[in-house]
């Protein structure tokens, strides 16, 4: 877990992974920009040349490194995002639609400061199609999963779920517009509470110290 007691001045140096549009990233920067989150995002990590999150880190002024995995061996490629993270003194990591799998040895050396925010209530539907896999089941509530990343896809232990009804006649990206619209409001606000230290890990159970 972050010792918050060692901070460096000026706070924890966060970094997001992304693959895709960056909605997640936005909605970071956003509570950054307003003062709601009391960190400095410090590095853009992307895999995808084509992916708008690095249009948005430019915008904002975040820096960006693009390390394609294409060609490489995932050794080499997380090699590279080890250097860029050293280099930055990053403490923290928010994956936000990174479409790529972790090793565990890059895992384990971040356990308790990585997290991940998933679009259905884990255990249920992992993987990248959540939303699809939900309404083929037939639940009335699917909604996002906030967690630490172990080892396992989707699976470690959870800080923060939320629900989001699911409507007849729902598509994926019905359903998935509702879903990420929560994602943008508690997103920024769980990376907040491990900023003031209220987010504890206890093997698989993570305790939240209320006010």
């Amino acid at each position: 877990m972050i010792d918050n007691g060692t901070e460096r001045k000026g706070g924890l140096k966060l970094a997001v992974f992304a693959s895709g549009s960056g909605s997640d990233l936005q909605s970071i920067i956003n509570a950054v920009e307003r003062g709601d989150l009391h960190l400095e995002i410090s590095l853009l990590v992307c895999n995808n040349p084509d992916a708008f999150a690095l249009e948005r880190a430019r915008t904002h002024g975040i820096p960006s490194v693009l390390i394609d995995h294409r060609g490489r061996s995932r050794d080499e490629f997380e090699q590279e995002i080890r250097s860029e993270l050293e280099k930055r003194h990053i403490d923290l990591i928010a994956l936000a639609g990174f479409m790529r799998i972790l090793t565990p040895d890059f895992v384990g050396r971040w356990r308790g400061k990585m997290v991940n925010i998933h679009p259905a209530l884990l255990p249920s539907f992992p993987g990248v199609h959540a939303h699809r896999d939900a309404i083929a089941y037939g639940v009335k509530v699917s909604g996002l999963t906030i967690h630490f990343v172990d080892e396992g896809v989707d699976h470690g232990p959870i800080i923060c779920q939320k629900s989001v009804e699911v409507h007849d006649g729902d598509t994926e990206e019905t359903l998935g517009e509702r879903v990420l619209e929560q994602e943008h409001i508690w997103y920024p606000k769980v990376l907040q509470w491990i900023v003031e230290g209220r987010v504890r890990l206890e093997g698989r159970k993570v305790k939240i110290e209320t006010d």
